[in-house]
């Protein structure tokens, strides 16, 4: 595995913020356009849709600044890839109270505020 990648624990956490990355871009995709999410339209939702998308840009920047300085960018198109390519399937096994609505942009928000976290105090 050395020869591939030496740091094979930053390829896991990497992996692991690629994920959350991904699932957060799938839940947030689901929310747009707005007309077609009455129940999103309320201030609520609106505030919660602006804050996961505050986070998810800074989880994607903070996982790609990571990946950039920890590991070699073949092993991070890969395992990228692989994350994106894998997450719909953990999206699917989400019940739909979680994943739709204001409960679901709530544990998005947790999710990604969660990842931001570690990010900030790998840094």
């Amino acid at each position: 595995m050395d020869m591939i990648e030496p740091n094979t624990a930053g390829l896991l956490i990497f992996a692991l913020l690629a994920s959350v990355g991904s699932m957060g871009v799938l839940v947030l995709s689901g929310v747009f356009p707005l007309a077609t999410r009455p129940e999103l339209k309320r201030p609520l939702g609106l505030v919660l849709i602006g804050i996961d998308l505050v986070l998810l840009a800074g989880v994607l920047y903070g996982t790609l600044a990571f990946g950039l300085d920890q590991l070699r960018w073949t092993s991070m198109v890969i395992v990228g890839g692989m994350a994106f390519l894998f997450t719909p399937g953990i999206f699917n096994i989400w019940p739909g109270r979680w994943r739709d609505g204001v409960t679901g942009l709530a544990t998005v928000m947790a999710g990604l505020g969660l990842t931001a976290w570690l990010l900030g105090s790998m840094a």
